[in-house]
């Protein structure tokens, strides 16, 4: 016969309800407390954290600080953003998170008015990367990677754009060991593997297979490349024009939204006592209908 436990009233008493997003499965509390605690001595210097976000379309990047009445965003960057710089498709691979990556770094040293002292690595080549503060100037600008509850495997998506935001210039503490190409035998970092993959190279290998055995789903795989007349097959040349835009111009630009002509209201009009009365008597008037006309 096993034990059976039983949980008395002090015990509901004393239960603490966890925090809402932990319940809900989206924020690591054990992660963000280590991420955002600041040192005493900082005296309310903001410690700024390079947050990371994958959905199935869009990139999301930012550099985020908190305060005790919330998260607040300094700058960011979206997948979406890439059409206006060259790139209409694919917003979502490892390519479009190291343009993401390139794209938050220089808008914000813009920001910050660092973009003519610290430039970052001016062509992509695979190789790790770490800014070095100067002699006599300002310190680079340090964050910290935040990626929320993805699985830091060598290889993820959140790491191309680490990879980009320190070739754009900015200082945020990282191994090579994540990058993609990384080899664990021989614990060294492949840099060709590496660029390929920031250039959309293993996008334009894939493409060539699967258009020599099958052209018909090359087609279907394939269909936005051809419809926004990029050539999958000669990635490294947009990408390479992508970067190039990004540096000449990261700041943001708003979307230009026009006001429509006639407002659309789904919230219900509130009626005033005789509307609400006439109201009332339509409804009888019908229900005595519907009686005489079964009578």
């Amino acid at each position: 016969m096993g034990f059976i436990k039983q949980t008395s009233k002090p015990h509901f008493m004393r239960y603490q309800v966890k925090y809402r997003r932990r319940r809900e499965g989206k924020t690591d509390y054990f992660a963000r407390k280590r991420l955002i605690i600041q040192d005493k001595n900082k005296y309310n210097s903001p410690k700024y954290r390079l947050v990371v976000r994958l959905t199935n379309k869009d990139i999301v990047c930012q550099i985020v600080y908190a305060k005790i009445t919330g998260d607040f965003v300094l700058s960011s960057a979206y997948a979406h953003e890439l059409p206006r710089y060259g790139m209409p498709v694919g917003l979502s691979n490892y390519a479009a998170g190291y343009a993401v990556g390139l794209l938050l770094a220089r808008r914000t040293l813009q920001k910050l008015g660092l973009h003519e002292k610290y430039q970052g690595v001016s062509q992509a080549t695979g190789e790790d990367y770490n800014v070095e503060p100067l002699v006599d100037g300002p310190r680079p600008f340090f964050a910290l990677l935040d990626v929320g509850l993805a699985r830091t495997t060598t290889g993820n998506k959140v790491f191309a754009v680490l990879k980009g935001a320190t070739d754009g210039g900015l200082e945020v503490p990282h191994s090579e060991s994540r990058f993609v190409g990384y080899d664990k035998e021989a614990k060294k970092l492949k840099t060709d593997v590496l660029r390929k993959h920031i250039f959309g190279g293993h996008i334009k290998d894939w493409a060539e297979h699967i258009k020599k055995e099958d052209p018909a789903q090359f087609e279907k795989l394939f269909s936005g490349y051809t419809k926004n007349k990029v050539d999958p097959t000669k990635l490294e040349v947009a990408w390479t024009a992508v970067h190039k835009a990004i540096r000449a111009d990261p700041s943001h630009k708003s979307t230009l939204k026009t006001k429509p002509q006639v407002q659309k209201n789904y919230g219900k009009r509130k009626l005033n006592l005789k509307q609400r009365k006439d109201k009332v008597r339509q409804k009888q008037a019908s229900a005595a209908r519907k009686a005489s006309a079964k009578e």
